[in-house]
């Protein structure tokens, strides 16, 4: 299993809130924020954008990367994503 950075740009709320639920479908996920989330998945990048892009407009824009070697943040959501971050990424 690999780990996948996913931030999105959407237009409506609907595309946002069905994004979200497609990311809630991968074996592991957590929401770094409001449109980037951290996701587990055996998946490659381009199967997990098209995926996605089944749920937003033409004009909307997601971006998926492989987790690499090291990550840093601050303010997440609370404690129990810091725990998820640090293991996964």
């Amino acid at each position: 299993m690999t780990t996948y950075i996913v931030t999105f740009d959407v237009t409506d709320n609907l595309s946002k809130s069905q994004i979200k639920e497609k990311l809630k479908q991968y074996a592991g996920y957590c929401a770094v924020h409001g449109n980037c989330w951290a996701i587990v998945s055996d998946q490659t990048p381009v199967q997990i954008r098209d995926s996605l892009s089944e749920v937003i407009s033409e004009s909307d824009r997601v971006f998926v990367i492989r987790s690499g070697t090291s990550a840093a943040w601050r303010n997440s959501y609370g404690t129990e994503y810091d725990e998820w971050l640090k293991e996964k990424l």
